[in-house]
């Protein structure tokens, strides 16, 4: 059994494999710690925390998260959404984590379980045949190269996409084609008196900003924006970073005596999916299969998730392919509904309509609370099917179709403006 990624999704299939007696090589291509980006949990990462017996680890390093706050200069207002006024009461909080530190908790796991974790490993080339047994070239920190014949392969690379990259699979999401520019900042002043322990977005006319408060004093900021908004940059990617962060109100205010503490790191080609998630002795987890927009933090609690039910159809598979198979498809269509779920916001964020209703938040029909469990991550619920999201969702198709008459959503109720 081959697990191909030493993150969060690898590494947790490795753990709840070994944790049943199979034997599984990790192969991670770098050394703990290593920075990494997506650093805002979801509550229902806590439920996989538990199960990988790695709950009090992650207390200690993060900061907790009571929830999201969404600011709006527009709109000149803000609104939280606490997790404890979901509909899921059983997870109420996350937390804010260094990914350096959460990965290296995780992957720490994955030996202690009796995975056989190996790091400085990158896998190289691959070759999948079920039948004749699967081929897995990967090359160690000291050139040496070695070739593995496992039964299985859990491709967990992130955005490596090492199986999709072989198989030429993977696409670009064209309806959400962002990029990101991001650092990490010491003293960063509160939204409000004193830090909270929410993750801040920000929502300007090109996208949005995140402040992520995280250990010792240090706020991670970014911003995500279209292609379009990038190519005006002229000069350091540094200096437009900065000027970009100056030039939103809101944003500004905070960083005002900020210290950019890391390098200015950029990521483009942000969304994508590979066009197949499974096949016969393999399939992928997390970030090698699909990459979404950040904005609603949902990006380890996926990639988890996924790991948890691909570890399951592994076991399976590994004594029985034919019982197996359906639990892979289900596998495939859970996913798939999980990152629907979520789409159907991300798709929408800088919609004009969508934002007036962050904004100004109604919980009739419990709108309000089925909101706040999809940004929870409570996602594998079916909550597309729960009457306070289907009630959401009606209402954003109405107030489009208002706001093609001239009218938008203000805290007073359907104003006509323009």
């Amino acid at each position: 059994m081959l697990v191909i990624g030493g993150g969060p999704a690898g590494t947790t299939a490795a753990t709840l494999l070994a944790e049943k007696g199979r034997h599984v090589v990790l192969l991670e291509k770098e050394h703990h710690p290593r920075f990494h980006i997506g650093e805002s949990l979801l509550p229902l990462n806590l439920r996989l925390f538990e199960r990988l017996g790695v709950a009090e680890r992650m207390a200690a390093i993060g900061v907790h998260k009571p929830g999201a706050r969404f600011v709006s200069d527009e709109h000149g207002r803000h609104t939280a959404f606490s997790f404890a006024a979901g509909l899921n009461q059983d997870y109420t909080y996350a937390y804010q984590v260094r990914r350096s530190e959460f990965d290296a908790v995780l992957f720490a796991r994955a030996r202690e379980s009796g995975a056989d974790a190996r790091e400085g490993v990158r896998v190289m080339e691959v070759a999948l045949d079920a039948r004749a047994g699967h081929s897995v070239t990967a090359r160690a920190a000291d050139g040496s190269t070695e070739i593995f014949r496992p039964r299985f392969v859990i491709d967990a690379s992130g955005r490596d996409t090492v199986l999709a990259g072989t198989f030429g699979s993977k696409a670009r999401n064209m309806r959400n084609n962002t990029a990101a520019i991001y650092g990490h900042f010491r003293g960063v002043a509160p939204f409000g008196e004193a830090e909270d322990g929410n993750i801040t977005i920000h929502l300007f006319d090109h996208g949005w900003f995140w402040m992520i408060p995280l250990p010792e004093g240090v706020m991670s900021v970014g911003v995500v924006s279209n292609p379009d908004f990038f190519k005006r940059r002229r000069g350091e990617v540094r200096d437009f970073f900065l000027d970009t962060l100056r030039a939103v109100p809101s944003v500004a205010r905070r960083i005002n005596g900020a210290e950019l503490l890391t390098e200015v790191t950029t990521t483009g080609n942000y969304s994508y999916a590979s066009s197949v998630m499974q096949g016969e002795g393999w399939l992928m987890a997390g970030d090698a299969y699909a990459f979404l927009d950040p904005v609603f933090s949902s990006g380890v609690l996926l990639a988890m998730a996924s790991a948890e039910m691909g570890a399951e159809v592994a076991d399976t598979w590994l004594d029985d392919p034919a019982r197996a198979a359906p639990m892979a498809r289900a596998f495939e269509r859970k996913v798939k509904r999980a990152i629907g779920s979520l789409s159907w916001l991300i798709y929408r964020i800088n919609n004009p309509v969508l934002r007036d209703m962050f904004m100004n938040p109604s919980n009739r029909f419990r709108m309000r609370e089925g909101l706040v469990s999809l940004l929870a991550g409570d996602v594998h619920a079916n909550a597309n099917r729960q009457l306070p999201v289907l009630a959401f969702k009606a209402a954003y198709h109405g107030l489009s179709l208002a706001q093609r008459f001239g009218y938008r959503l203000r805290p007073e109720g359907l104003v006509r403006v323009g």
